[in-house]
């Protein structure tokens, strides 16, 4: 039963394209709230390439095909999905100038059939220009990465964007305490809201067959996640100098990696799975790995596989981040090239040992619906 309160509306990354931490949020307290998601763009500077391509397509279709209706029967709930037209950058003045009427447009009537002012929640800065034109009861800026200096996006742009957008916010959230210090510089205090687990998704024991990924040579070492700037290609060279056989399985989306990362040798890359997918492909690897570069996007960041790889039970080697040393005693962490094959080797050869598995039962306390209701009492309670 959705309790008669305010409105929720959420702009954030598309939804049901990838499981972010706001969707898996959002998924527990769609119970209790009317949601209406709305699908964004313009945190990338346009590029002619069959990324950028596919991704207009994609935009294209969202914007001409009919959005389902608000009680379409689903196993589970949903919110309801907008796909607004956007211009696709936000860089000049013409860019927002167009994207606030363009959004204000498609939103205003959609607001003022809501039965109460809405609690408007944003992950993304892109709607400094909307604040005091939306009518909302709330305003939430729940951070979950600096974005500007993020691999791939328009950084000075979105510097800009949350300059002008953190100092309107009514409740600040971020998911690391760098990002706490990063909002600091406006002199705004926010809440601490780690990620997530979904315990019940990873111990699952009905996974799928993944045919082509039990093909490969074995073992497996598997990253999956997306594959850009962020990996640091000496990492997995010097593993791939170490590995006398099996391979190293990058699955996801590739944004732009170092093209060195994939003509490594025992380097394969598979497309990207689906959530549901993932357990299948954690019970497949003998290792899971972040060969992540130590760099201010690495430094920011709070990766949702971190706990996701605990909560499979296998060993995992992980570089040395703000978002991983709390968690040294339940994985390898590492700093160099050199110690990350040495630890990938070690745990082909042991697995996760009972330190490790001991230290990784604080999990049970790190569920997505504590998680939620934490994120629930900040909007609606302060």
């Amino acid at each position: 039963m959705i309790a008669p309160s305010h409105p929720w509306l959420v702009f954030s990354d598309d939804w049901g394209r990838h499981p972010s931490s706001c969707q898996h949020l959002i998924r527990q307290l769609l119970p209790r709230h009317a949601v209406t998601w709305v699908n964004t763009i313009g945190t990338r500077p346009p590029r002619l390439d069959w990324s950028t391509a596919k991704r207009v397509v994609q935009k294209l279709r969202s914007w001409t095909v009919p959005q389902k209706p608000l009680h379409t029967p689903t196993v589970e709930p949903t919110p309801v999905v907008i796909s607004p037209k956007m211009w696709p950058s936000f860089q000049s003045t013409f860019g927002r100038s167009t994207n606030k009427k363009l959004l204000l447009k498609a939103l205003l009537p959609v607001v003022e059939a809501m039965p109460a002012k809405p609690n408007i929640i944003t992950t993304l800065p892109i709607v400094a220009d909307l604040v005091g034109e939306l009518p909302a009861n709330r305003w939430v800026y729940y951070c979950v990465d600096d974005f500007g200096v993020w691999p791939g996006y328009d950084g000075a742009t979105m510097q800009k964007l949350e300059h002008d957008l953190v100092p309107k916010m009514d409740v600040l959230v971020a998911v690391s305490e760098t990002l706490q210090t990063h909002l600091k510089q406006w002199n705004r205090d926010s809440h601490l809201l780690t990620h997530g687990v979904d315990l019940d998704h990873w111990t699952r024991n009905d996974v799928e067959a993944l045919p082509d990924i039990d093909a490969l040579p074995k073992p497996l070492v598997v990253f999956w996640g997306v594959i850009d700037r962020r990996m640091d290609t000496s990492f997995l060279q010097a593993l791939s100098n170490s590995l006398t056989s099996g391979t190293i399985l990058l699955v996801g989306p590739k944004e732009d990696p170092d093209p060195k990362l994939l003509q490594l040798k025992n380097v394969v890359h598979h497309s990207p799975l689906s959530f549901s997918q993932l357990p299948a492909l954690a019970c497949a690897a003998s290792v899971l790995v972040m060969p992540y570069a130590d760099i201010p996007a690495t430094q920011a960041m709070q990766p949702l596989k971190l706990k996701e790889y605990l909560a499979t039970g296998k060993p995992a080697v992980v570089r040395r981040l703000p978002s991983t040393e709390s968690w040294a005693d339940a994985v390898d962490v590492v700093e160099t090239p050199e110690q990350f094959a040495k630890a990938v080797l070690h745990r082909l050869q042991t697995g996760a040992d009972h330190a490790q598995q001991t230290a990784r039962t604080r999990l049970n306390s790190e569920g997505w619906a504590e998680k939620a209701a934490q994120f629930e009492r900040w909007i609606t309670e302060s």
